[in-house]
């Protein structure tokens, strides 16, 4: 029989009461494709079979809830599946977690999360009558989906205004080593969710791999976990051996002090534009 890995560290996903891995595996890379059925279910089996718990979709990438349910099945129960919804209105998003809840193929998500927040308006409509959040509570209270949360890698504020007026589970936000030069998550939108006791789950760490032209992989990653309060990084992965990589990485982590958290911080200064690509101008 092959030999079991060495378990990936686990932590809190907030007030959840679940326990995930500190590397995820994200619902971009080759998931985030259409038609590559055979390397997609590589990449998930990897995955499970590293013991990654956190597996990340959403209906906006491409054909990953379909791998998913392709690939999962009785091991459906090993991972905390999360999704999303990019439509603002109840209706729409009780429309679209059918379709997820279809492609996945199973009958609940575990995190079911407002996705890429980035205007007043999009709060407004979601937050109003008939908006998603109706959507979201009625999900619950259905056991459609376990938890519910947001996610944003555009305007602090903005997360932080959805955050006021709801009492979410998980954030999921933009982190990464170049974070603190410009327009930073990790003192605002980070800090109220400690307060809050909300699940943080990194994304972005490597920023499309334009961190990496600094820092190691390990050491993108290790950054992100040193956060105090960050649960997990999620990371998009083209091929088992990535997924590979990462969860070695994951298992060698040693927490960062902060002299090294801002040698790393310096090494990413002076392209840090580029390296938080994703934020509002």
């Amino acid at each position: 029989m092959p030999m079991m890995p060495t378990p990936i560290p686990i932590r809190p996903l907030g007030k959840t009461g679940r326990h995930v891995t500190l590397f995820g595996l994200g619902g971009e890379g080759v998931l985030r494709t259409w038609g590559e059925d055979k390397v997609a279910a590589a990449v998930i089996s990897r995955a499970l079979d590293q013991g990654v718990t956190y597996c990340d979709s959403a209906p906006a990438y491409a054909g990953s809830l379909d791998y998913y349910g392709a690939t999962l099945k009785e091991r459906r129960a090993q991972v905390f599946l999360a999704s999303k919804t990019h439509e603002r209105s109840r209706d729409g998003s009780l429309k679209l977690l059918d379709e997820t809840l279809r492609r996945a193929r199973t009958d609940h998500l575990d995190l079911w999360q407002l996705h890429d927040l980035r205007t007043l308006d999009d709060l407004n409509r979601i937050f109003g009558k008939n908006g998603a959040l109706e959507a979201l509570v009625q999900a619950k209270a259905e056991g459609r989906v376990k938890h519910l949360g947001l996610t944003g890698h555009h305007d602090a504020a903005i997360l932080l205004e959805a955050m006021r007026r709801f009492a979410f589970d998980t954030v999921l936000v933009a982190l990464n080593a170049a974070d603190v030069h410009r327009l930073p998550f990790i003192s605002t939108v980070v800090a109220e969710a400690v307060k809050q006791n909300m699940g943080v789950i990194a994304m972005k760490v490597c920023a499309q791999k334009r961190i990496l032209a600094r820092l190691t992989m390990a050491e993108a990653l290790g950054y992100v976990w040193s956060i105090p309060g960050v649960s997990l990084a999620i990371v998009g992965c083209e091929t088992p051996g990535e997924v590979d990589e990462n969860a070695d990485i994951a298992r060698a982590y040693q927490p960062l002090g902060a002299e090294q958290m801002r040698e790393l911080e310096a090494r990413t200064s002076r392209e840090a534009l580029q390296m938080g690509y994703f934020k509002r101008m």
